[in-house]
This record gives C-alpha cells, sequence and structure tokens, in this order.
C-alpha cells in the first residue's frame, strides 16, 4: 500500500541540520505514527512520503518554505523585564511562554539589556533546512474514526 490521503504511516527518522548535527529522532524512543494528508507533518516532508511504501527507506532534504518557514522580524519583541516577576532569573536562551492576542506563544529569549528583554518568537527550526532519514515501517488504510478525527490512533498514535 502506498502512503497516500488517509493512510496511516508508522515510521522512524533522524533529523538534521546542514551542518550535520542532530536535531531530533525518534530512534531509540517510539517510532512515529501520523496520519497522511491532514499536516500532521510538515508539507515538505509529507510531500517526500507521498507514494513511497512499507520498507522504503529515504533522505529528504527540505527547505525552509516547506518546514518550519523563514525567520520573521516582526516575530521579535522586546518587553519590560517587570512582566517576568515570579519566573525567578531570568537568562539568554530561557524558552518562556508569552500569553498574545493570538493565543500563548512560546518565545525564546535572545537578549537582555538593563530592563529590557528580546523575545524570538520564531520557531527554533526556522530558516532551517532539514536533513530527514525516514525508514517506513508500516502503512496502512486509516479506519473511519481516525478520518474524523483527523490523527492516527493506537499505539504511538498522538493524543490531543
Amino acid at each position: 500500500m502506498k502512503i497516500s490521503e488517509n493512510t496511516v504511516v508508522t515510521l522512524n527518522y533522524t533529523l538534521k541540520n546542514s551542518d550535520g548535527e542532530l536535531l531530533d529522532t525518534s530512534v531509540g524512543r517510539k517510532p512515529l505514527v501520523y496520519l497522511h494528508g491532514v499536516g500532521g507533518l510538515i508539507p515538505g516532508l509529507e510531500k517526500e512520503l507521498k507514494g513511497r511504501e512499507k520498507g522504503e527507506n529515504l533522505h529528504a532534504v527540505i527547505k525552509p518554505e516547506e518546514a518550519y518557514g523563514r525567520r520573521n522580524d516582526n516575530m521579535i519583541k522586546v518587553v519590560s523585564k517587570d512582566g517576568f516577576q515570579g519566573e525567578g532569573e531570568i537568562q539568554v536562551g530561557m524558552r518562556v511562554r508569552l500569553d498574545t492576542d493570538q493565543g500563548a506563544q512560546i518565545g525564546n529569549i535572545s537578549k537582555i539589556e538593563g530592563n529590557d528583554v528580546t523575545l524570538d518568537l520564531n520557531h527554533p527550526l526556522a530558516d532551517v533546512t532539514l536533513h530527514f532519514d525516514v525508514d517506513i515501517l508500516d502503512v496502512r488504510s486509516a479506519t473511519d474514526e481516525e478520518i474524523s478525527h483527523g490523527h492516527a490512533h493506537g499505539p504511538g498514535g498522538h493524543h490531543h
């Protein structure tokens, strides 16, 4: 069976950046299980996986536009240190949660100058070209329930 809309795919993956640094892997943990065609994975990876079959492995290089997007300067906010009362000592590199009009966002503290704290709300992998090595372990038809819920159920499925 080929990977297409409404198939549930089980795979192992290893993700590196262009320098060959390991960013993420499912190896040694549970394989990733996803329902294809509903945006569960980044678009570039779904595109690469479409039409593949169980037992295949592939190396996919995905540009930022088809992954986590380009960095956006509008996503850099400068906020007052006073807003972090009770957070303990804040440091550059810390990830903090920010409540905005668009809901909660996760930001990374990129700079602290006096009372000004610079938050970067870009995805940590924005601007990064992703290098995936993927082993396709299984492909099956999704159940009606999975299709209506929009995600895989059962072992390894994502719970919302």
